[in-house]
């Protein structure tokens, strides 16, 4: 079947407001080709800017100005009608760079300007961040979805199948996927627990990234933006700090200073 409607294409280490209705009414609206979600930065000349007129045309795209010419930067989200497909050649291509220039120079690029969040979560601390700023959001708009109970505090975000344990502290600024098991007397704060994680009785993890299918043991403490990948096992007792952990490790000694563990 051929493609006939506008479609959304959405790079993956971003996280927003995701005002995606907005974006298709302007994108329909202007008759476009290409609709990119632009946001505003303090500090423009660490980015690639998109200068465009009072319409929300895309004139033209500086790399990291040496003197102002916008504030607004890329955010990483676009609508493309199913033209945009026949610009691409059969090779890896940047779209950003090889496909919109040329959309633009045909007058049929435009923006629409981002009114709430934005982060690039390419890195763990930013990853963090940007889930402070999604539950922050979550508590504005849709402070329904934010888990309650006595062992929650501030902004937590809990699947309903996953299990907690008793005398827990789990706040703030923590998500928690589905099927996982919290043990009794854990405390979690600025951390992301992904599905299936086993977090036994009396463990602390604060500013870490725990992956998928992974088990911390009793009495353990992660800190210092610790990224544990999928299936990692770590033994009783342990303190990491700043560990970076490849899939299906186990974790037997204390990594006390930040390291990678092949």
């Amino acid at each position: 079947m051929d493609l006939v409607l506008p479609f959304f294409v959405l790079n993956s280490d971003v996280i927003c407001s995701y005002p995606l209705k907005e974006m298709l009414a302007v994108h329909r609206a202007r008759d476009a080709e290409a609709t990119l979600l632009v946001t505003r930065v303090e500090d423009p000349s660490k980015y690639g800017v998109v200068v465009m007129d009072e319409y929300g045309k895309v004139e033209r795209f500086v790399e990291k100005p040496k003197e102002f010419v916008g504030d607004k930067i890329n955010a990483g989200i676009y609508v493309c009608s199913p033209s945009v497909l026949d610009r691409i050649s059969l090779r890896p291509t940047s779209i950003e760079r090889e496909v919109f220039p040329h959309v633009a120079a045909d007058n049929r690029l435009y923006a629409h300007t981002l009114n709430g969040f934005w982060m690039d979560i390419g890195q763990p601390k930013d990853y963090l961040r940007g889930l402070h700023l999604y539950l922050d959001h979550l508590r504005t708009y849709c402070p329904q979805n934010l888990g309650k109970g006595p062992h929650l505090s501030g902004n937590v975000l809990v699947a309903d199948s996953a299990k907690i344990g008793s005398d827990c502290v789990i706040g703030s600024n923590v998500s928690i996927s589905e099927n996982c098991q919290i043990g009794n007397g854990v405390r979690l704060s600025n951390c992301v627990i992904m599905s299936g994680v086993k977090i036994r009785d009396h463990t602390k993890i604060e500013n870490c990234i725990i992956g998928w299918h992974s088990q911390i043991g009793a009495w353990s403490r992660l800190e210092g933006f610790c990224v544990l990948g999928e299936d990692v096992q770590c033994k009783d007792e342990l303190h990491l700090n700043g560990a970076i952990v490849l899939p299906h490790k186990e974790i037997k000694e204390n990594v006390s200073q930040p390291a990678i563990i092949l």
